[in-house]
């Protein structure tokens, strides 16, 4: 069974998101609406969604605003909408902190498949496997699904835990780009600079000097290594 929850559609184009909103309640989901970051902000924090579709082009507070605020106190997955043409604005939104994507013009059915990937990771029990992965004074709790360096807790997103946990749990083998959007994203198609605008968040957290990264190290022809600290 597919995983369900509350989900926050922030648009001002009311005829989108009243086209969003009747697609995600048909893969039952409850779904509010927001037309501005104001407001969307102020629901976010009142009610603790599961999933945020974040239109990045808002009145006000735009989408990279609202992501930026929202990460400063919680990890709720976030999905954004961006126009065709965005490719800096998307890439802000990935470095910021969201979970994946949508460009517009797009498909309903495509958007709801992806908020349902989203959801279904973000929920993902521990596997089997789940044990402590550690590396130095970098130590990830699979089973919490909690990272920390020197003891201090990491605020990770959903995708960079799950990326973070993929190489450590695969130290010393080459990953494409290619590889780990499937791998990690579940996606069999997309755009890779959505890999590499996580690894370069997860190196400013985990690296102690990330310009010289020393636990994930790129391969270069190839895409990326987790080596572990030296």
């Amino acid at each position: 069974m597919e995983p369900t929850g509350r989900v926050l559609v922030v648009d001002d184009d009311l005829t989108v998101s009243d086209v969003v909103r009747r697609y995600l309640e048909r893969d039952g989901h409850q779904v509010s609406l927001a037309d501005n970051g104001e407001d969307a902000l102020r629901w976010i924090a009142e009610n603790d969604p599961d999933l945020v579709v974040l239109d990045l082009m808002l009145p006000g507070i735009d989408g990279l605003e609202v992501c930026r605020r929202l990460r400063e106190h919680s990890a709720v997955p976030v999905v954004m909408l961006t126009a065709l043409g965005e490719e800096e604005n998307r890439i802000a939104g990935l470095q910021l902190g969201a979970d994946d994507y949508v460009t517009k013009p797009f498909s309903p059915k495509e958007l709801a498949l992806r908020v349902t990937s989203v959801l279904r990771r973000a929920r993902a029990a521990a596997p089997v496997r789940a044990k402590d992965l550690v590396d130095g004074d970098l130590k990830l709790d699979a089973a919490a699904r909690k990272a920390t360096v020197d003891g201090a807790e990491l605020a990770l997103t959903t995708r960079e835990f799950d990326l973070l946990e993929f190489l450590m749990s695969h130290q010393g083998e080459a990953f494409t780009r290619e590889q780990l959007l499937d791998r990690v994203w579940g996606w069999n198609f997309g755009d890779q600079s959505t890999v590499t605008v996580h690894v370069r968040r997860l190196r400013e957290k985990i690296e102690r000097t990330p310009a010289k990264p020393t636990r994930i190290v790129t391969v270069w022809g190839v895409g990326y290594r987790y080596d572990g600290e030296r």
